[in-house]
């Protein structure tokens, strides 16, 4: 790949910021409201995305000629094909935390801003923060793969109603005061608020522990995590993407652009598993794959044993997974049960 550092103007950076304020202002209002993702509103954003992705790259050839726009679009490519996997990370993090579907968007929206963030320190800081890489991809391979095994065992439809026993709540009380219940789409609560919620009967013998004015939910927790996992796995495609080049607001747009529309993507994903009934296997088998993945991946910049999986082969091996999941659906479509819950989903 070629590298180059050709640095930009005011203009063109100011371009790019206005680009991806408008967009997410639009995407927040639009989506402001406790309801889940339909596939098409899914599907009509993930295209949005890529249009205000290829916006940018027409300002780019416009203003800078196209060898800087191929820069950016490769980069955006790559980081796309790179990022796939955090679709089914996600979708494990939801079910191992029983998240509604009315509330995952929310999850993600404000998760991933904070991976933006983070990004952008990675960007300003360069490949010298990701010497950590393989260490925690090992730490992080067990993390997917125990997900993976909790999904397995788990049924997502049933949803949680005390998280005193959660994983996630008992470490994160030792650190901060956490309310182990959701509460409505909050990520924090009030402790006058919580102080009357404990008088209700269905909270009888809850107390609160911690001196905090504000006790976390949840629903915070869920978002630390997904924010976790997509810096973690950062710590692949963010080198890649400088491979491809050294100016920061090229490698910065690229990512940016890619991760968002990957946000809306899962949507897409998650929508089309209320429908398919056999995808959500799929996922589990990838979310399998993808802990072997980064295992050997890691292990490989360690010990150097010389096997690893590429970009390329893992994207095929997700199509070509969630393809079987898709025509085993098709064929042996479920109990009359399951069909009846997605009517239920459609109607309502």
């Amino acid at each position: 790949m070629e590298n180059t550092a050709i640095g930009f103007p005011p203009t063109t950076i100011a371009v790019f910021v206005a680009l991806a304020v408008i967009a997410l202002a639009i995407d927040l209002f639009t989506h402001k409201s406790d309801k889940p993702v339909s596939l098409t509103n899914a599907a009509v954003w993930s295209v949005f995305w890529v249009l205000i992705s290829l916006a940018f790259a027409g300002y780019l050839y416009y203003a800078h000629g196209p060898s800087v726009a191929s820069l950016f679009v490769t980069g955006y490519a790559l980081e796309k094909v790179l990022s796939v996997d955090n679709l089914f990370v996600f979708m494990a993090i939801f079910a191992w935390f029983k998240i509604p579907d009315a509330l995952r968007h929310r999850v993600l929206y404000w998760g991933i801003i904070g991976a933006i963030v983070f990004r952008l320190i990675f960007v300003a800081i360069g490949t010298g923060l990701l010497a950590f890489g393989p260490w925690v991809e090992v730490l992080f391979a067990v993390v997917v793969a125990w997900t993976a095994i909790m999904m397995l065992r788990s049924k997502e439809e049933d949803e949680e109603e005390d998280y005193s026993k959660h994983m996630a709540y008992r470490f994160a009380k030792k650190l901060f005061p956490v309310w182990p219940k959701l509460h409505g789409h909050n990520f924090f609560v009030s402790r006058s608020e919580l102080e009357k919620e404990i008088t209700k009967p269905q909270n009888k013998g809850m107390t609160l522990v911690g001196k905090g004015a504000l006790f976390a939910t949840p629903l915070f927790l869920c978002v630390v995590v997904v924010e976790v996992s997509d810096i973690l796995f950062a710590f692949d495609s963010v080198p890649a993407v400088i491979a491809v080049s050294r100016e920061p607001l090229i490698v910065y747009s690229a990512m940016m652009f890619a991760i968002l529309g990957l946000r809306t993507m899962y949507f897409v994903l998650e929508a089309l598993k209320r429908y398919l009934v056999h995808l959500e296997k799929s996922v589990i088998a990838l979310l399998f794959f993808i802990a072997g993945k980064l295992a050997l991946n890691a292990t490989d910049h360690l010990f150097g044993h010389g096997i690893s999986i590429d970009p390329n082969t893992s994207l095929i091996v997700v199509l070509v997974v969630l393809a079987i999941g898709i025509v085993a659906s098709i064929i042996f479509p479920g109990k009359e049960e399951e069909q009846s819950d997605v009517k239920n989903d459609t109607n309502a």
